[in-house]
Order: structure tokens, then sequence, then C-alpha cells
């Protein structure tokens, strides 16, 4: 490959040497191996000025120079972290403690002062092959991340974003959804069924990145089939047997045992009743009338996927006027500082408590107060909240 790109002539070489005669040497040395695009630098300052203009391949970059060494050149393209190519040291033999520093600060290789051609030969193509598969690397890489946007986008467009369209009755709704990777396994609904009902759920799948959120799509899918199949004219679907035959669905040929935990529940717009199922999920908590609750007594029962047959029920509840429910991910209790801390209940009440109960108010307050809380960590889970409103 190195051999092709010297035939043609691609290949930009930056010489970096305060003596004129080894930069002699190295322009004849380099023409007769086929280097013909060749800049010269009489020392470290007029070096980094010709980086700056100009793009270059590969650098040989003497060590012992006036106004700017090569070990400074170094420490400033280490220090820049810029895309800087790579760069061969030139050396004698008796500087093996700078030429190890050199290797620190990022040199590729050294080359001993004889430049001997062969040996010229054979660093400057090992150096350029391994900068050709970088660029290779990074290209896969940067496709790779490009469908990965694409699928983020294309998943957070199956949740709704109308949440005025979804709303019945008296009833107000919002809701996030911020993937810890590009692609994440948690999901939020809110589906107008009729005239008075809407479904509103919050899903965490087990495992991160394109598999969960590929189950992620799945799961909204079979819940809605399910709901709209079990709706009828006189009552609205149970949360529970939506779960139960949601389950059925993703328990069938489950070889990778991914599981869903899911809570799920449909109300009444216009009274503030309904109810609920909780799978393996974080309760919901009540907000208004004083210091925020856990709704309930609820029954626990087993996420989704694990088992067929395994029958759902719900429970019953009410928000009185005024009052709104919280549905969350375990991505905000769960979620980290920079000591490994956890975000826990305790915090989440607290911002609960400070929200109000309007629904937007309340999913920006808890997004707000997790985000001060990692102060910049890394997220490790999927974050998703929803808050449902009963104005009364």
């Amino acid at each position: 490959m190195s051999g092709q790109q010297a035939v043609d002539g691609d290949v930009e070489i930056l010489v970096v040497d305060d003596s004129s005669f080894n930069r002699l040497v190295l322009k004849r040395r380099l023409g007769e191996l086929g280097y013909t695009k060749v800049t010269m630098a009489e020392d470290g300052v007029q070096g980094l000025a010709a980086l700056e203009r100009q793009r270059f391949d590969v650098v040989l970059l003497d060590l012992e120079m006036p106004n700017l060494d090569g070990i400074g050149v170094l420490e400033q393209l280490h220090a820049a972290r810029g895309a800087a190519p790579p760069v061969i040291v030139i050396s004698a033999l008796t500087e093996m403690e700078k030429i190890v520093r050199c290797i620190e600060l990022g040199a590729e290789d050294y080359l001993p002062k004889s430049f001997d051609p062969p040996l010229l030969r054979a660093r400057l193509g090992a150096v350029l092959e391994k900068k050709r598969l970088r660029e290779v690397a990074d290209a896969r890489l940067h496709a790779l991340e490009a469908e990965l946007e694409s699928a983020r986008a294309a998943q957070l467009s199956l949740v709704p974003r109308d949440f005025t369209a979804a709303a019945t009755g008296a009833l107000s709704v919002h809701a996030a959804m911020v993937p810890a990777r590009q692609v994440g396994g948690d999901l939020y609904d809110c589906l107008r069924l009729d005239a008075k009902h809407m479904l509103f759920a919050v899903a965490d799948v087990s495992g991160k990145g394109a598999p969960a959120g590929l189950t992620m799509a799945r799961t909204l899918g079979l819940m809605r089939a399910a709901a709209k199949r079990l709706s009828s004219d006189v009552g609205a679907p149970d949360p529970g047997d939506i779960l139960t035959m949601t389950n059925d669905d993703l328990s069938a040929d489950n070889e990778s045992q991914t599981f869903v935990t899911v809570v799920v529940g449909v109300i009444d717009g216009t009274t503030g009743t309904g109810r609920v199922a909780v799978a393996g999920h974080d309760l919901p908590v009540v907000l208004g009338g004083g210091a925020p609750r856990l709704l309930g007594p609820l029954r626990r029962q087993p996420a989704l996927g694990v088992m067929e047959g395994i029958p759902y029920a719900s429970d019953s509840f009410s928000l009185a006027p005024g009052e709104s429910l919280f549905c969350y991910s375990d991505g905000v209790s769960e979620a980290e500082d920079n000591q490994g801390g956890f975000f826990g209940q305790a915090r989440l009440m607290a911002a609960l408590a400070e929200a109000g109960t309007d629904p937007r108010q309340v999913v920006e307050a808890v997004l707000r107060a997790v985000s001060a809380f990692a102060d910049g960590a890394p997220q490790a889970d999927d974050i998703t909240a929803l808050a449902l409103r009963h104005a009364g």
C-alpha cells in the first residue's frame, strides 16, 4: 500500500530538522523511495506553523533543535489533542531516554540519523499503513455512529409526542425519554383509547443498545395491539389483561431471556379513576394533597418475557382533582454520580416535593435534579419519566 502511495505521489511528508545537511540527505533518500512531496522546516516553530497550514501524512522530527525542540513539538501536539499526523522521531541512538519520552507523547517510531534506506522504507511503510488502518476504522466508526443516531431518531419517533391529543377529559400528560446510548431500552406510552379513557405506560427492557431498542419497539407495539384488541363498547381494557397478552408474545421463543419491567394503567379522564398493573417495576408516585407518596398498595408481579401463561392482574386507583401520577424507569433512581453513588428514591421524592403537579414541570424538574446529581458522570442507564394530572 505504501509503495502505491509513493508511486502516485500522494504522501505528504514534513521534515523538521535544523541541519541543512540532514534535510538534504533525507529529501534525497525519500525521493529515491518515491516520496516526492516533501516540505522542510528548520525548527519546531516552523514545523508547527507548517502543520497549521497544511495536512501531512507523516512527520519526520529531529530532537535537538533551536527555538523549539522535538519534545516541545510533541508536547504541543499532545496537549492540542487534535488530528495530528503520525510522527517518526529522528534521533541518535544515545538519546534513548528522550526517545522513550517521545513515544509517551505519541510518537509512532524513531529513525537513527544514519538514514539507512531499507530501514527508512520499513519505518515509513509501517507508520503509513497504521495511519491508513486508523482512517478506515475511523470511517467505519463514523458510519456506525451515523446509523445508531438514525436508529435513535427512529426509536424516539415511536413514542408519543403529541400529549394533548393523547389526553382525555380533564387529564394532561407529559413524558420524556433519555437513552443512555444512541438506542435505548426504555419506553413510555400515552394513548387515547376512546373519548374517556387513556392508556399510560412506562417500561424498561433489560440490557441496552440496539437489541434492547428492538425489544422496546416490539413491546410498545404488542401493548398497543392488546389494548385495542381488548377494548370494547362496554368498557376500557384491563391493564392486567394487556400485560397477560403482551407477556405471552414476548415469552415465546425468548432464547435470550430478555425481560421487560412495566407499569401500565388505564384512566378515565372524566373521573380520575382507573386501574393499573405493575410487573417488576418501580411503583408510581402520587403528587398533590401533601407529600409525594407511593401509589398503593399494589400487587407485585413478575417482569414480562420470563415465562408464558402468567395471569397478570390490575388494581384500582383514583386521583383526586389536582393530583398527579408520576411513573419512571430505574434509570432515574439508579443514576450515578462520579463517586458511584445513586440518586436514590429519597432524592427523587425531594425533587417531586418541589416540582408541583403540572406534568411538564414535574418531568423537567426530575430530569434537572438527576442531571445536577450526576454532575457530568456518564449516563449508565436509560432515563424515562411520565407524569399525568387530573384537573377535576
